[in-house]
């Protein structure tokens, strides 16, 4: 197989493209759009509600596959950030109100709470009791 100089171009010119989308970067100044990515990906993993935010900016939350809300946050995603911790309970207030939510911090390699996600337990399969 010969390449051609134009073939090659064209070949060097894709595969910087893939790298360049297929870079996420995280950081505490993330918006809801730049972390929906990530969200996406762990809900299509799971099939739960997921909700994800940066330090800075308030978030995203997926249901069924959508975004149903790019500016969101929540006591337990509030909570996470503030301590640096994983969250189990029972939703207080808002959407998943009286669901059991578990939250995770996302931190950067200095161990600092940059971001945190969320999922809500509406199967019942994740066991809570372990915690």
């Amino acid at each position: 197989m010969s390449l051609s100089c134009n073939s090659l171009n064209i070949i060097i010119v894709s595969v910087v493209w893939v790298k360049m989308l297929a870079k996420l970067d995280i950081s505490e100044n993330s918006t809801g759009e730049e972390l929906e990515p990530i969200a996406m990906a762990l809900y299509g993993i799971i099939g739960l509600p997921i909700t994800m935010r940066s330090k800075n900016y308030n978030g995203v939350r997926i249901e069924g596959s959508k975004v149903v809300d790019n500016n969101y946050t929540g006591e337990y995603l509030e909570e996470a950030l503030k301590t640096g911790n994983i969250i189990h309970g029972l939703a207080k207030s808002g959407p998943y109100k009286g669901m059991p939510v578990i939250v995770s911090p996302i931190k950067n390699k200095d161990g600092q709470t940059i971001a945190v996600i969320g999922a809500v337990n509406l199967s019942g399969f994740i066991d809570l009791t372990r915690f």
